[in-house]
């Protein structure tokens, strides 16, 4: 007797993105997984003609599979406002985005689902609309009333964020014991819980360059940074730093951490990019259920196509079974 495939859900994110053609293509795939797809099925069906390729549609009835042919996917609808036009954001699809995610988040709460896979969605369009907006992440989190972190992984390196989509300016007032203490408890956790890691070592960036330079070029290191590590170094937490940000990354020195933590979102995001676009992963820790996502926004220039590379969805999902599958080994 087969067992059941695990249950993947699936969010396409900005319709007039790519994140629609994406889905199809993980279809495609050999992926061992029950794909479900919360979406509007005609626009999926429409990028399907669009990528000219067949698509097996059908309604989520919760039922298990054991096997799922290429081509296969399943939905649990919702409706668009206005039919797509890729490459051209609507203000008026924008309530139907948010609808995909708090549906996703719902289901996945309720455990119909092992993990949530979320395409990119475009905050500019939502926030147009008059709906406040800053992310998959935070948006999540309020639902499931989470603490959490946002984690992006690659083949050889993990980079949490201790500030995500904050104005740079605002970045070193939100630099607080408190905050520190809090997203390294996440993480610290989550590197245990998900990744296997019983002891996971943490190297944590300054804020100023050259990671302030003993206070001549801030701070914030000596004030803030430096003795929150201390304090939770005493608690039994493995960390390294602060680290000047310009020298963290050099090889000699990836052997000797599991996981950086950066102080806000452009100074280690660029690293992880560079070498790992394609295959790059963003994980939600904290999350009562297992969230991943694409490393890559709408891509609007080359929506419709046929011109989407699936790498950093199909990395996304490979890292929700292996993630959830670590889970459930542990419960």
């Amino acid at each position: 007797m087969h067992a059941a495939l695990p249950r993947l859900l699936l969010t396409p994110g900005e319709p007039a993105g790519i994140g629609p053609e994406l889905v199809v293509r993980l279809a495609h795939t050999d992926l061992a997984a029950d794909l479900v797809a919360c979406a509007d099925s005609d626009l999926l069906r429409r990028a399907a003609a669009r990528l000219d390729l067949p698509l097996d549609l059908r309604d989520d009835n919760g039922r298990a599979l054991t096997a799922r042919a290429r081509g296969q996917l399943r939905v649990l609808p919702v409706a668009l406002a206005q039919t797509e036009t890729p490459g051209h954001l609507d203000t008026r699809n924008a309530a139907y985005v948010l609808e995909t995610l708090t549906r996703a988040s719902d289901a996945c709460r309720a455990d119909r689902y092992v993990a949530l896979v979320t395409g990119p969605v475009h905050k500019g369009v939502i926030n147009a609309a008059g709906i406040a907006f800053t992310g998959h992440t935070e948006l999540l989190a309020a639902r499931a009333a989470a603490d959490v972190l946002m984690l992006l992984a690659g083949p050889r390196l993990r980079v949490a964020l201790a500030t995500t989509h904050l104005p740079l300016a605002a970045v070193p007032a939100a630099i607080t014991p408190e905050r520190l203490r809090r997203v390294l408890g996440v993480l610290w956790r989550g590197l245990q819980r998900d990744f296997g890691l019983s002891a996971p070592r943490i190297a944590v960036l300054g804020l100023n360059p050259h990671a302030g330079e003993d206070g001549h070029l801030g701070r914030e290191e000596l004030d803030i940074i430096i003795p929150t590590l201390d304090a939770l170094r005493g608690d039994g937490m493995h960390l390294l730093g602060p680290l000047p940000a310009d020298s963290a990354f050099v090889p000699a020195l990836r052997a000797h951490y599991d996981a950086v933590l950066a102080m806000y979102h452009d100074q280690a995001l660029p690293v992880l990019k560079a070498e790992a676009f394609d295959s790059g992963v963003n994980i939600t820790l904290g999350l009562p259920y297992v969230r991943t996502s694409v490393d890559h926004g709408t891509a609007l220039d080359i929506a419709g196509h046929n011109r989407a590379e699936l790498g950093s969805l199909l990395s996304a999902a490979r890292m929700a079974l292996q993630l959830s599958a670590r889970r459930a080994q542990a419960t």
